[in-house]
């Protein structure tokens, strides 16, 4: 069961936002579905007839980013693309936050890697199958 259908993320400017979100996306798989002056879209919005979607919404919000324990965490299909939602993030304005690599404190097969996006927002990538 996917527990999630959509998320938001507030930032302050899509301008500064735009290649780091294109960049993590596209190295995790996730279409682009739209790109409107006060948002981003990425994924698929359910429908009737596909209920199994997820989408992913990068709107604009003047509120301040503070650091606290909020942090959105996305699927990867593999390890590989875990590393390479790593690369595209930081080459794209992103500040690591760890690594990839697995965590078995969480659990032994657990793959992920962090990343701060250009406006502070903490994001994950993980792969729960690592041993494959």
């Amino acid at each position: 069961m996917q527990l999630l259908d959509h998320v938001s993320i507030g930032v302050p400017n899509l301008d500064a936002v735009r290649p780091f979100y294109d960049s993590i996306m596209k190295a995790l798989g996730a279409t682009k579905v739209y790109d409107r002056p006060n948002a981003l879209g990425y994924g698929e919005r359910c429908t009737s007839g596909n209920t199994e979607s997820t989408c992913l919404a990068v709107y604009l919000d003047p509120s301040s980013i503070d650091v606290n324990k909020r942090h959105w965490c996305f699927k990867a299909v593999s390890c590989e693309r875990v590393d390479a939602f790593f690369a595209a993030g930081l080459a794209a304005g992103g500040r690591s936050d760890g690594e990839p690599g697995l965590r078995p404190h969480y659990h032994s097969d657990y793959y992920a890697a962090f990343l701060f996006d250009p406006a502070g927002n903490r994001v994950e990538a993980v792969c729960h199958s690592a041993s494959n």
